[in-house]
């Protein structure tokens, strides 16, 4: 699970929760059918029209990525499979990293060594790479396109929603007590729109973005541990091109972890 998210659902609910009972308002208030409907039935008519097909049916997806931590390979992994990667075609040369290629799970490093491992010119293999890297950033940013615009459509719609409710009540106004509860339910949509639009769904997609931007740094790793090997670089070099995209404490937690590695093989 993606950490984060789940803290974040739960403490809005909770903060939004006790600070209505805080105020003296019950929960039950919340039980509204024709708020839930109109916002978020609204909202996702509002996103259908606004984006296709094809976009609609990645937002199952696009919900996978925001709740359950997706897997990656740790960065400190990465600069250690390329140092090992370097010693190895040093040794025996290119040809030597095939058997490794295959063994690899990551999609874009195992076909970036192979594009190598055929002797493909450097400039044809940096430039598939890396217009790789520049389409996946362009879905990324249409999917999370798709929730900022969902967090733009609810509050208004929380708008329309008081607006019905307002109507309802105000045809009615012979009981004074009731109409009194008539206008407290009908801003009830206001509550969900604004609650859904900047609690869920703007989140969401800045949090997409996030791990978009996340990914391409992880990507521009590859690329450059691809090219250095198909450069020749020795190992020592290679380390020190993709130690720069780590932090000082990974860094550290890096150089730590080869000589621990380097221990544990001449035991």
């Amino acid at each position: 699970m993606e950490l984060s998210t789940i803290i974040g659902i739960i403490a809005a609910i909770i903060g939004v929760g006790v600070g209505m009972v805080i105020k003296g308002v019950s929960p039950v208030a919340l039980v509204n059918p024709a708020a839930i409907l109109i916002i978020f039935v609204g909202t996702f008519a509002a996103v259908c029209n606004a984006f296709t097909m094809t976009e609609i049916k990645n937002w199952p997806k696009l919900f996978k990525k925001v709740i359950f931590k997706q897997p990656a390979m740790n960065r400190v992994e990465i600069v250690d499979t390329f140092a090992d990667l370097a010693q190895i075609a040093r040794r025996e040369g290119i040809l030597a990293l095939e058997s490794k290629a295959e063994e690899l799970s990551e999609p874009y490093l195992r076909e970036g060594l192979r594009m190598i491992i055929d002797g493909m010119d450097p400039e044809f293999v940096h430039d598939v790479l890396e217009n790789e890297i520049h389409m996946m950033e362009e879905r990324h940013r249409r999917g999370a396109t798709v929730f900022s615009q969902a967090g733009s459509y609810a509050p208004t719609l929380g708008v329309l929603g008081a607006v019905v409710g307002l109507i309802a009540a105000l045809s009615n106004m012979a009981d004074t007590e009731a109409l009194g509860v008539a206008i407290a339910a009908a801003f009830v949509a206001t509550l969900f729109g604004i609650f859904s639009g900047y609690v869920l769904w703007h989140p969401f997609s800045n949090k997409l973005k996030v791990m978009s931007q996340n990914e391409v740094l992880t990507k521009r790793m590859y690329l450059e541990g691809i090219l250095s090997l198909q450069a020749g670089d020795s190992p020592v070099a290679l380390e020190a091109k993709l130690l720069m995209y780590l932090p000082i404490p990974e860094r550290e937690q890096y150089t730590a972890f080869r000589e621990a590695k380097k221990k544990g093989e001449q035991q």
